[in-house]
């Protein structure tokens, strides 16, 4: 079934032939990013854009509460589980002909380098250590793509597997589950599986493992991804970008390694997943894995920690609210200087009380607005910040609002009238 398992009948399907460089499908995509869209003619395939694009539909997907969602997260995380290996995985259904420019993959938007899969995973092995991340791949001719690596841990394992002569094994998944998707993109030690973080969560949700298949490279993969792409990151660079990024602007262009694909497999019936670029799905998976490590260093500063939340207003990414309930003066400051500890990326955050819902904006505003002085503010000049925020200028300022009620206070001057 796939991805197809998330349709719920609700969907815009767009019938009609869609060239995939004409940017049609970021138009559609983009009007109600809200709503699925299934596309039955991109290039020849069928792909499907917006399917995790809220909270709510990741939290469907899972078989959990949206609130839920980061405190399943941190289970998965200190508790992982080793996955399951089954004989006849659903992506081995066919293998297709090695040509990537046939597929459902398209360009976004008009400056893009080329067309681009970005909802791709990739998974990796080098010296009994397993990798699995998102990266933005630029397709290049029908069996190549150029591949951004960030500095983290793909790129480490690729340069430790070229220092000893070796071309990097690779198998790039796309159309997976929420859960492989969210563990994907959760910053973990060097030697943590991201797989095991996936099955984890997979286990507490369906009581079963995460099952996985074998490549024909030997990598092991999940069993229900759409398409796999088997390859080796090769001593080869290229131009890649520009792309636009999660602040919604171009990335510029730089020389990346190049991939070559040796092998396309596909499940039955498989939909390409189309990830919009600077869109909501791209905001909730690059910022959602972020979530569980604000909500740990904060409620280390502070026991009776609620909710923390990365806001769509600052792309999952810079901006951020968190919730506690305060047993000092002071917890609020304490609050702000853990929020940046666990996001070192975050440039704003506003701290809150127990009775504001961090998921309203205009909640969180009124919380600004009537509980907040501008003596409460936390500034912080020459930080390290995010590489992607087109603001900064090598170092960032950062700020911090303590919104909470101050404990010396009457609480009912603060509380908003109801009819209860």
């Amino acid at each position: 079934m796939s991805l197809r398992k998330y349709l719920y009948g609700s969907e815009n399907v767009v019938k009609e032939s869609l060239d995939a460089d004409s940017q049609k499908a970021t138009s559609i995509m983009s009007a109600d990013q809200d709503r699925t869209v299934v596309f039955e003619d991109l290039n020849g395939g069928v792909a499907v854009g917006n399917i995790f694009s809220t909270r709510d539909k990741i939290a469907k997907a899972m078989g959990i509460a949206p609130a839920d969602i980061v405190k399943h997260m941190i289970h998965a995380i200190d508790n992982p589980v080793d996955t399951a290996l089954i004989a006849d995985p659903e992506f081995r259904y066919s293998e297709l002909p090695l040509d990537l420019t046939a597929l459902p993959i398209c360009k976004y938007f008009p400056e893009d380098g080329g067309r681009y899969i970005s909802s791709g995973v990739i998974v990796a092995e080098y010296g009994g250590k397993r990798n699995v991340s998102f990266h933005r791949m630029m397709i290049r001719d029908k069996d190549s793509i150029a591949v951004r690596l960030v500095p983290r841990h793909l790129f480490t394992m690729y340069n430790n597997a070229k220092a000893a002569g070796e071309e990097l094994k690779v198998s790039i998944c796309v159309g997976n589950r929420p859960e492989v998707l969210l563990a994907a993109a959760t910053s973990t030690a060097y030697d943590a599986d991201e797989m095991r973080i996936a099955s984890s969560m997979v286990m507490r949700s369906t009581g079963k493992p995460l099952e996985m298949g074998q490549c024909d490279n030997g990598l092991l993969v999940p069993s229900e991804c759409d398409y796999v792409f088997e390859g080796r990151i090769t001593f080869e660079t290229s131009d890649e970008g520009p792309f636009v990024d999660i602040t919604g602007t171009y990335d510029y262009v730089r020389q990346q390694p190049v991939i070559r694909i040796e092998r396309i497999w596909a499940c039955k019936d498989p939909m390409f997943q189309l990830l919009l670029p600077g869109g909501n799905e791209h905001y909730l998976f690059m910022g959602l894995p972020r979530e569980p490590m604000i909500f740990k260093t904060v409620q280390q500063a502070v026991p009776r920690t609620h909710a923390v939340r990365l806001t769509e207003g600052g792309c999952c990414w810079l901006n951020g609210v968190v919730s506690i309930t305060k047993n000092k003066e002071g917890d609020g400051m304490n609050a702000i200087m853990a929020a940046f500890t666990g996001h070192p990326s975050m440039k704003h955050v506003i701290v809150v009380d127990e009775d504001i819902d961090i998921f309203d904006d205009r909640q969180v505003e009124w919380a600004v607005a009537t509980r907040f002085q501008a003596d409460r503010m936390l500034r912080v000049p020459g930080a390290a910040g995010s590489s992607l925020d087109p603001s900064a200028e090598g170092t960032t300022w950062k700020m911090g609002i303590d919104a909470t009620i101050p404990l010396s206070m009457d609480k009912a001057l603060f509380r908003k009238a109801t009819l209860e």
